[in-house]
């Protein structure tokens, strides 16, 4: 009986030594790098709140009550209702979704196919000089106008909006990879390897690329904010998601005739968007003092 409760209280220093532990290194990491933790703190918040939106004591985002439009904010309507008597809270949550995933696909779609295209211009000089001069040209027309003139020529849906402004931004990616790449292929373990017979696939993937690994990651974080600004810009302007689809763009598009009546409308979509970008920055900001990107 004594060993027993001399175990436990064995056990019970060491789990105290251990949440010491853990509390001093989430201190650390709080002084080291706030930007990080605070931009990873809000994310995270976003990310629960559109994933679980069913659970937030929301209601159907498409339901009318057309007795209830235009009513302020109350303990009813956290966050009012617009001309159709809808509820903004319930839609501001649902929209969440939406910039998550245009962020989150152009952000991963870019940063696959830039790297891909980005290692082999290059690494293979001759074909350097054309595919520079593409994104050299792509990079010229400005991405909103770009973005555009894509989603003119195709119906609107959430999957074509990300077709639409992954494009752009491919070619900054390239860019990055390139210019990392230049300078990788003449190091001395590249040469080493290359003089051990590795063939170009293994000099890429085995050698080259888990360099640019850090930057990336940085670089996708920017992309990702970028997308959800823009996404929202298209939807703002007619050209983005479908009306009837709840994203932060169509419900501040719906509300910009009422601004003066139901200020309400776009205010609250306006703030989870800025919200949302400044967390993504900060997460961004962050990994690259945490990485030392320069």
């Amino acid at each position: 009986m004594a060993i027993s409760r001399g175990v436990d209280v064995v056990l019970e220093i060491a789990g105290a030594r251990d949440r010491a532990r853990a509390t001093l290194l989430a201190r650390r990491a709080l002084v080291r790098h706030p930007t990080l933790i605070i931009g990873i703190a809000c994310l995270v918040f976003i990310v629960v709140a559109g994933v679980f939106a069913p659970v937030w004591w929301t209601g159907d985002p498409l339901e009318m009550k057309p007795i209830s439009r235009l009513k302020p904010p109350s303990a009813a309507r956290w966050f009012g209702s617009d001309h159709f008597g809808r509820d903004v809270y319930t839609r501001t949550l649902y929209g969440t979704r939406i910039s998550l995933i245009v962020g989150a696909s152009v952000g991963l779609i870019s940063l696959i196919l830039g790297t891909a295209l980005g290692l082999t211009i290059g690494f293979y000089r001759r074909l350097d000089l054309v595919a520079m001069r593409v994104m050299d040209g792509l990079m010229a027309i400005p991405a909103i106008l770009l973005a555009l003139a894509l989603m003119a020529l195709m119906r609107a849906s959430v999957r074509n909006v990300v077709i639409a402004l992954v494009i752009p931004e491919i070619p900054r990616v390239v860019r990055v990879v390139r210019a990392s790449v230049l300078s990788l292929r003449e190091a001395v373990m590249v040469e080493g390897a290359r003089a051990l017979g590795a063939g170009t696939p293994r000099l890429l993937v085995r050698y080259i690329l888990p360099a640019l690994v850090a930057p990336l990651i940085v670089q996708g974080t920017y992309i990702c904010a970028s997308a959800m600004l823009f996404e929202a810009y298209l939807s703002f302007l007619g050209a983005g998601t479908p009306p009837h689809i709840p994203s932060w763009g169509n419900i501040m598009a719906e509300g910009r005739a009422y601004v003066q009546l139901a200020f309400w409308i776009i205010l609250f979509p306006g703030l989870f968007l800025a919200l949302t970008v400044l967390a993504v920055n900060l997460v961004g900001d962050g990994l690259r003092d945490l990485f030392h990107v320069r």
